[in-house]
């Protein structure tokens, strides 16, 4: 059973910094393209990122370049956020996806405000 469980949100300033992370479980984690994707309040899901099964190549919404870089750990099945330099429009809710997938799991909820 494929599992996806984020983590590592929380509430932060505007020019703060948080580490999110997804562990997954249930695939073959390293055989697949991960992406993040956010939900802001009253909005729709956003993509925000993008990581090749092996890091080799990665992408990201205009509004994040600069401040966000995704990552993977193929031997810890886990897919990380680091999101620096937050602007109160980055409030949401953030997800991992696996290939085309929608999101599935529970997402965690990033709050920038001060």
């Amino acid at each position: 059973q494929v599992q996806l469980v984020e983590s590592g949100g929380g509430l932060v300033q505007p020019g703060g910094s948080l580490r999110l992370s997804c562990a997954a479980s249930g695939f073959t984690f390293s055989s697949y393209r991960m992406s993040w994707f956010r939900q802001a309040p009253g909005k729709g899901l956003e993509w925000v990122s993008f990581i090749t099964t092996d890091g080799g190549r990665t992408s990201y919404t205009d509004s994040v370049k600069g401040r966000f870089t995704i990552s993977r750990d193929n031997a810890k099945n886990t897919l990380y956020l680091e999101m620096n330099s937050l602007k109160d429009e980055d409030t949401g809710v953030y997800y991992c996806t696996k290939g085309n997938s929608p999101p599935e799991g529970q997402g965690t909820q990033v709050t920038v405000s001060s």
